[in-house]
């Protein structure tokens, strides 16, 4: 071969190996592009996640109050195993029991996998991210204590802690799920007065933490121990309880309706918000009638499971409300 061709073909050669490597680079970021995208959510995904972990936390609130207001709460007597066999091999109670823990263990697969979705969401807040991880850990916690409170046989100090415990797991999953809310469509200017968002956050909800622990203690002392026998009480008159619990009710009662006067005046700019706060006074309404009901019809286990669940739901608005009132979902903001 002539040396001008030669040479010629060395060039091409050379000049051949950069466009072959740029082409290279290029897929490889194509490829990890793709990656990427595939170990994380999209904004809708992760808020339906969201929702889908704070759901099933209300739901484990729920499941556990009934696994005590139906006498269940010694149905399986050891733990993590039901008796012998780590599964219930007969009777209602222990089904029931045993029912109880596989609901919590979905309730924190739930959180683990939201908090692990969380880490890649592209702009989700760092507190946020801190938020979900503690609700994880906090749900991992009620491992342990529930199988305490079993070797305690339903002691109702440990009996209210765990419901506590519960009731803050779902609290931290509200805050996750409004923050995936904001992620999706953005978030609106705080709500003004500034004394008012401190109010909603410093006395309102000490109030509803108040009237949940209140409320917990005149559970503990009516006629519901979780078990037929053997279960200590905690020695209080459940008319002395119920005098406390519907005076911190009627304190926070007030609160919802300085709350509700102060959303009124900003309901052309956040109708969202005050659409929130009507769904909270009507659940409030609603656990006033179901708790005067069942304090007069000796405390039937149904009603009470009832304001159970609802004093739940009054506990996740709350919250939700105060937290709005700092960072509002922009959607709160359209008619």
């Amino acid at each position: 071969m002539p040396r001008g061709a030669q040479r010629q073909s060395g060039d091409e050669a050379r000049s051949a190996k950069p466009c072959q490597l740029k082409l290279l680079r290029s897929y490889t970021l194509d490829v990890e592009a793709v990656a990427v995208r595939a170990r994380t959510l999209s904004p809708v995904g992760f808020l339906r996640l969201a929702a889908t972990s704070c759901f099933s936390l209300f739901v484990v609130v729920t499941s556990g109050a009934f696994v005590r207001l139906s006498g269940s709460g010694l149905g399986c007597d050891n733990w993590p195993r039901c008796g012998d066999r780590p599964y219930p091999e007969r009777g209602y109670h222990a089904f029931v029991e045993f029912s109880n823990r596989m609901v919590a263990l979905v309730g924190l697969l739930l959180t683990l996998a939201t908090w692990l979705a969380s880490r890649r969401m592209h702009g989700f807040p760092h507190h946020a991210r801190l938020t979900a991880l503690a609700a994880f850990l906090v749900a991992a916690a009620q491992i342990p204590l529930g199988a305490v409170t079993i070797a305690l046989k339903l002691n109702p100090l440990a009996v209210m802690a765990h419901f506590l415990l519960g009731l803050t797991v779902l609290g931290l999953a509200v805050i996750v799920l409004l923050e995936a809310w904001i992620l999706l469509d953005g978030r609106a200017e705080p709500v003004e007065p500034r004394w008012f968002r401190r109010f909603a956050v410093w006395a309102g909800l000490p109030t509803c933490v108040a009237l949940l622990a209140s409320g917990a203690v005149a559970t503990a002392s009516g006629p519901h121990p979780g078990a037929s026998s053997g279960v200590r009480r905690l020695g209080l008159e459940i008319t002395d309880t119920v005098y406390v619990h519907v005076r911190v009710a009627t304190a926070f009662g007030i609160g919802v309706l300085i709350v509700g006067a102060v959303l009124w005046r900003a309901r052309d700019r956040y109708p969202g918000l005050l659409w929130m706060w009507a769904g909270l006074l009507g659940v409030f309404v609603a656990q006033a009638v179901v708790g005067e009901t069942q304090y007069r019809n000796a405390l039937p286990w149904q009603l009470v499971l009832v304001h159970v669940f609802l004093a739940a739901s009054i506990w996740g608005l709350t919250l939700a409300i105060a937290y709005a009132l700092w960072r509002p979902p922009a959607p709160l903001t359209r008619k």
